[in-house]
């Protein structure tokens, strides 16, 4: 079921040991705001985004190694280097001496990942008892149990599974079914025809592989071209992104009997006997009508179909841990054919990306020990402070919200929690069993002990002190049914969180962010759930409908701009993260405006810009981005986020402040008319 998150290292084998990890290539350097990023040429009331970021734009193309580079990429690239010493000086110490605890666990992972001579002797031995253990299938009982063993260790076969806090309950865990099963990155990519060359590819992909592992041509052909079609049938059952942003739509609460009676023929007993879980009282099922199609396929479909998808499933999920040749393959449809990536990453930050995304608290523990100065976590509570405080104000003022309404409102808000940093108590990993010689069975073990770890939670009480990124993430989440904002140490640095930096600044970055995920709790779906964090209608009719309206002008603002020539942003999609872009930044303006009135000192120019100027500034440059056009189109379709050349002007032109600060006026190219723009927070 791999009920955790997973990161998969795409790799090209090359012979590389631990004694090169501290080879001569210097960490990055620190990515701040800057004038010089400007390109003063442009005109902001034409083009905002080059005039902020414009000379950055223009030196900075996207790496060989990369699909994308931006301001994010910048600080996490920075970050990999960090971590580079840490995991080298880990492997070193786990090898020579009798180190134990995160430290050996963290140095073996790696160790095992950059060990490529002793991958090139495995080649797909690994493989092997699963191999047949899925030939030896003779019937659907079988089939699930064999699903249920592969759910437990690696990404969802046929569907997803897991483990997370009831949405309607939000006290306990439960455990849900969801669409998924597909090797192609959407639904669309099966369905549309502007995706006949990567379905063409996918399957050219899997002959590939499947001939490695020791397939005739001809054979090959026929197993993929029958794996293609099998996930055909599946995408054509399955939501679109946009239909499952409906969080009542997506809860389905059924008893076993219930879900036997959806699903008529798929032995649930077994597959729940199978993980682990065979009493469970009930399970959510997010898309009903995927499960209906999923039983109708166990008779329509020959059980060799079955048998064949998970062969070629398992192959394909298993690459980027395997030999040189199986790594290759990978990377050249997932890395270079969707994502337009020529190159792979450096094997150590590949490394480092598998270490996170299996054991990733360990090396948060000792990333934290040395990366993360508790000044910051302090400076960060203020800060967080000081927008909590408008939006609160904001809450109790909103001309458009009914009493009613406002007093559910405001009971959520004052129930709202933040985390800074890193977990109090990091996770503990000592039943994962790692060896510096089996780099899949590191992961598949990993995965194992998490999925047992949060299936025995089922029907208990949710742990409020869990998090669901890792300290050396750069990146920050609201989280729903615990009503909670998260911010990982590995985002408080620049150029979100600058100690360095004036008010407006960092008020333009980190500022925004915290509004940002603030307002996740009062989006489109954030808005749905209850002080308690449950999914249950707070909302007067009436004021359910003004929002609404109001969202209505984020959609159709966002749905207007075109990220390629006839490629538009999805205004349904990104909906949320829109929402939350222009909450986070009206509010975190309004603190910075208070901070100013509070010392005028502060209120002076620098580098020839006012503070209100350097504010938006700031946020432009945190956007600061390009792109590889296969990685932009694979994200029109599938990230609830608009491609950032759009988060960097979408949220200004809804604000008279920023008008105001640059002298834009009617009729520029910039100047949205304030019929159009939006207000909601």
């Amino acid at each position: 079921m791999h009920l955790r998150r997973s990161i998969a290292g795409w790799a090209l084998a090359l012979a590389v040991s631990t004694s090169d990890l501290t080879a001569a290539e210097g960490t990055p350097k620190v990515p701040r705001f800057s004038v010089e990023n400007m390109d003063r040429t442009a005109d902001p009331s034409v083009d905002f985004f080059r005039f902020a970021a414009g000379n950055w734009v223009k030196s900075n193309p996207v790496p060989a190694d990369k699909s994308r580079w931006g301001g994010f990429d910048e600080l996490q690239d920075r970050n990999w280097f960090l971590l580079r010493e840490i995991l080298g000086s880990a492997a070193k110490d786990a090898a020579s001496s009798a180190v134990s605890g995160p430290r050996r666990q963290v140095g073996d992972f790696f160790a095992s990942v950059m060990d490529t001579n002793r991958l090139e002797q495995l080649r797909f031995r690994p493989l092997a008892k699963d191999l047949k253990r899925i030939a030896a299938i003779r019937d659907t009982r079988q089939l699930f149990r064999v699903i249920a063993e592969g759910h437990l260790r690696s990404p969802g076969v046929a569907f997803g599974a897991g483990v997370s806090a009831d949405a309607k309950d939000s006290s306990r865990y439960a455990f849900d079914l969801a669409q998924g099963g597909l090797g192609l990155p959407d639904r669309d990519y099966y369905l549309a025809e502007g995706f006949a060359p990567q379905r063409d590819a996918y399957r050219a992909f899997l002959v590939r592989l499947l001939k490695q592992v020791g397939d005739t041509d001809a054979a090959a052909e026929r197993q993929a071209a029958t794996v293609l079609s099998f996930e055909t049938e599946l995408a054509k059952a399955s939501k679109t992104r946009v239909e499952r942003r409906d969080p009542n739509a997506n809860y389905n609460k059924l008893t076993l009997p219930g879900l036997a009676a959806l699903t008529p023929g798929v032995p649930w007993d077994a597959y729940f006997s199978a993980i682990g879980a065979p009493k469970l009282p009930y399970v959510v099922v997010g898309q009903t009508n995927f499960f209906a199609t999923l039983a109708g396929m166990l008779k329509t479909r020959p059980l060799d179909d079955w048998k064949t998808y998970l062969r070629a499933h398992l192959v394909k999920d298993s690459a980027p841990y395997l030999h040189a040749e199986a790594e290759r393959e990978h990377f050249a449809f997932y890395g270079t054919t969707l994502r337009g990536q020529p190159q792979p990453e450096p094997r150590w930050q590949r490394a480092a990306k598998i270490v996170d995304g299996n054991i990733g608290e360990a090396l948060g523990q000792l990333y934290v020990e040395k990366h993360f100065p508790p000044a910051s976590k302090a400076k960060m509570a203020e800060l967080i402070g000081n927008l909590r405080a408008v939006f609160k104000d904001r809450l109790g003022k909103l001309a458009w919200m009914s009493p009613a309404t406002r007093t559910k409102a405001l009971a959520k808000f004052d129930r709202f929690t933040q985390k800074i940093g890193h977990p109090d108590r990091f996770r503990d990993y000592s039943k994962v069993k790692v060896r510096r010689d089996d780099l899949l069975g590191n992961v598949w073990r990993a995965s194992e002990a998490e999925s047992r770890r949060e299936l025995a939670r089922v029907g208990k009480p949710v742990d409020r002190s869990e998090w669901a990124m890792t300290p050396q993430t750069v990146n920050a989440y609201f989280n729903p049914t615990q009503n909670e904002i998260v911010f990982p140490a590995g985002i408080l640095q620049p150029p979100f969180f600058d100690a360095e930096a004036d008010d407006a600044v960092n008020y333009g970055a980190i500022g925004v962010v915290i509004g940002h995920e603030i307002t996740h709790g009062y989006d489109d779906q954030g808005r749905q759930f209850d002080a308690d964090g449950n999914l249950k209608d707070w909302w007067t009719a009436d004021d359910a409908k003004e929002f609404d309206a109001r969202a209505q002008k984020v959609v159709d603002q966002y749905g207007a701009y075109e990220a390629l020539p006839g490629l538009k942003v999805n205004g349904r999609l990104t909906l949320g993260e829109n929402i939350a872009d222009l909450g986070g930044t009206s509010v975190a303006y309004e603190a910075l405006q208070r901070a100013l009135a509070k010392d005028p000192s502060k209120r002076k120019s620098i580098d020839g810009f006012t503070p209100e100027q350097r504010f938006f500034l700031s946020l432009a440059q945190l956007w600061r981005v390009n792109w590889r056009e296969a990685e932009l189109r694979r994200r029109i379709v599938t990230d609830p986020h608009s491609p950032s050349q759009f988060r960097a002007i979408g949220p200004h032109v809804n604000m008279a402040g920023f008008f105001d600060a640059f002298g834009i006026k009617e009729g520029a190219p910039m100047w949205r008319p304030p019929a159009l723009r939006a207000e909601i927070w």
